[in-house]
């Protein structure tokens, strides 16, 4: 395919047009040229066959190309790309909300699907602002979060993103002010009765119970904070904050983007701590990365409480919400998913990514090496320089996307163990070039 394509001609364009994210239009990093995919594996221009550690920022959970999701997307383009959802519905979007409410815990029973993870951030966020004016209790208007977290790009997203390790510390003073509390010590082992969890708590807990009248809610990601750090803590922390929420009238947020549909070894990351929340985040794999969708579910009384505020409904309404194409490509993925024993495999990745990735812990410039479900991280002492692991690991075979500190994968479930040693001896690579 590279001999039909002006790849050079492409890559000038894009250099001198083409904005990346998280990158500067005028001072362009490198970027490589993707002809097409394949499974696992990725078609770099110059660089042949790589296998995606990644899975395209942790969507494409079932590879590319996948048969199943093809044929879905063709036979609702024979019927309908698209068709707006204000005073009309369709069988994609009701179909795929009937799988929603059978996977998720039975007081979830309402589901607003919209655009994209930080549309849904941001839809959580005004339901619960919505939700406490309908309550009748108009001073609850701040949020609790925990520290490195990461919740989006908008707005409201980033208010409640990391105010100073985070990446949005440039609108300090624009964003609204919210509470935040310490973040919880690393481990996932850790029980209650651990020294460093119980002075967590001490602290989170002083800090709920003074801001507790002002707060409409409080949002986290459960057990694994993403792109804040891939930090793993303990599920005690989420009971402990469910029960503050309960204390105190609060609503629990979880924001199951990165972590839902199987990806920390549980179909939702709050199952670790038998937590339901009020109001949940879902996204990325959710279309299996075909398309952008995300969805918001909330409970009986979260609905209630919005359409008794003033305005009698919640005032969100995206152009493409309930996209008829994205519905029945997210339908056919969860049916792909739940079809198979997905947590035997994700179980498998996690065995697989804790012996390729344990030589990484000897290397002189690591600071750790951890491994929850299919999400696997090599944190070094120092900045990784991007550039040199990226080809160190396009030269072991694999695209891997590091950043901070942090060289991470997070493969598509169908990769093959062989695959997996792969994309580890990808992460080895990267790690050595960068901390030699």
């Amino acid at each position: 395919m590279t001999d039909l394509i002006d790849v050079e001609g492409l890559l000038a364009v894009d250099r001198g047009h083409v904005w990346h994210p998280y990158a500067s239009m005028t001072d362009p990093a490198a970027v490589r040229l993707v002809e097409s995919a394949q499974g696992v594996r990725l078609q770099i221009a110059g660089h042949g066959e790589v296998i995606d550690g990644m899975s395209s920022w942790w969507c494409a959970i079932h590879g590319y190309r996948h048969p199943v999701l093809d044929a879905a997307a063709h036979d609702q383009l024979a019927a309908m790309s698209h068709v707006m959802f204000g005073g009309l519905t369709h069988a994609p979007a009701v179909g795929l909300v009937q799988r929603l409410l059978a996977l998720t815990p039975e007081p979830l029973q309402h589901v607003f699907l919209c655009d994209s993870g930080s549309v849904s951030v941001e839809v959580s966020i005004k339901m619960a602002l919505q939700a406490a004016v309908g309550r009748g209790q108009p001073r609850r208007r701040r949020l609790l979060t925990i520290r490195g977290g990461y919740h989006g790009d908008t707005f409201a997203a980033m208010s409640v993103c990391d105010p100073a390790g985070g990446m949005h510390s440039l609108f300090t003073g624009v964003l609204t002010e919210q509470v935040f509390a310490p973040r919880p010590p690393a481990g996932f082992d850790r029980d209650a009765e651990d020294p460093q969890l119980q002075a967590w708590a001490a602290q989170t807990t002083r800090l709920f119970n003074e801001h507790a009248p002002e707060l409409a809610a409080v949002i986290v990601e459960p057990v694994l904070q993403g792109a804040g750090g891939m930090h793993i803590y303990s599920p005690a922390c989420l009971r402990l904050l469910r029960r503050l929420c309960d204390e105190h009238g609060v609503l629990l947020i979880l924001d199951e983007i990165a972590t839902g549909f199987g990806r920390t070894g549980t179909l939702f990351a709050a199952e670790h701590a038998d937590v339901i929340p009020d109001i949940l985040c879902l996204g990325k794999a959710l279309t299996g990365g075909y398309l952008t969708m995300a969805a918001v579910l909330c409970t009986g009384p979260v609905a209630e409480a919005v359409g008794a505020q003033p305005a009698g409904a919640l005032m969100h309404g995206p152009t493409f919400m309930a996209n008829p194409l994205a519905c029945a490509i997210a339908s056919a993925s969860i049916d792909l998913l739940t079809g198979q024993d997905w947590a035997a495999r994700v179980r498998g990745i996690e065995g697989e990514l804790t012996a390729g990735l344990a030589p990484a812990a000897e290397l002189p410039g690591v600071a750790d090496v951890r491994v929850i479900g299919a999400v696997g991280v090599v944190e070094t002492r120092a900045p990784v320089d991007v550039a040199r692991a990226t080809d160190a690991a396009l030269a072991a075979g694999v695209w891997l996307r590091p950043f901070r500190n942090l060289i991470y994968t997070m493969p598509p479930y169908i990769s093959t163990a062989d695959n997996i040693a792969t994309i580890a001896g990808g992460v080895l690579a990267a790690a050595t070039a960068v901390t030699a």
